[in-house]
């Protein structure tokens, strides 16, 4: 394997969860155009970041499939079920010569690439952590710099990134987007409908 350049960034795509409150995969469910959600999610990530890795279960075939033939990097690995955290912490793992990462949740297709570049930005000009911010609330996808590599391999339960964010509120870059998809993430059949009817 050849090395990782000195200021990669990898997008991380959290793909793993069980859809429980969409009543199906919603991950592979079709967005207006016909795309599966979780593809127009990856998609919005792989134009800026250097590379990008989704942990997956192993029943997810089907969109372990699609997210190959994006030119995603997908890893399985059975640790996905204990949460968000241990997902994440795998996919970190499996990059360990990362600059930083950009964490992106899968339920979130309407994210503008604009708001991804600027996160990536912030980290390549030195942000220890980096988030988008609409109308004052801070939204998704979030940026952490390597100095986060021990933190972010130790987490194991459901919160995901949160506590460390929660804990040094000081050390983020908040970064000023237009963008309203940076709220919008897709939990019900419900949720999905409102947000493709909604500019």
């Amino acid at each position: 394997m050849m090395p990782a350049p000195p200021d990669e960034i990898v997008g991380i795509l959290l793909a793993a969860g069980r859809s429980t409150r969409f009543g199906a995969d919603k991950l592979i469910h079709p967005l207006g155009d016909g795309t599966p959600l979780a593809i127009a999610s990856a998609s919005i990530l792989l134009p800026t970041c250097d590379r990008v890795v989704s942990m997956l279960r192993p029943e997810q075939i089907d969109l372990r499939r699609m997210l190959d033939d994006l030119g995603v990097d997908t890893r399985v690995d059975r640790a996905c079920v204990e949460g968000m955290g241990s997902s994440l912490a795998c996919a970190v793992r499996a990059t360990p010569s990362a600059s930083g990462w950009l964490i992106a949740l899968a339920d979130m297709p309407f994210v503008q690439h604009g708001t991804v570049r600027s996160i990536v930005t912030a980290l390549r000009h030195g942000a220890e952590l980096a988030a988008p911010i609409y109308r004052g609330r801070r939204g998704h996808p979030v940026g952490f710099s390597r100095r986060w590599y021990a933190e972010l391999c130790d987490l194991h339960d459901d919160r995901g990134p949160r506590r460390i964010l929660e804990r040094h509120t000081e050390r983020i870059t908040r970064v000023a987007v237009d963008d309203p998809g940076i709220y919008r993430d897709i939990d019900t059949p419900g949720d999905l409908a409102f947000a493709c009817r909604t500019p």
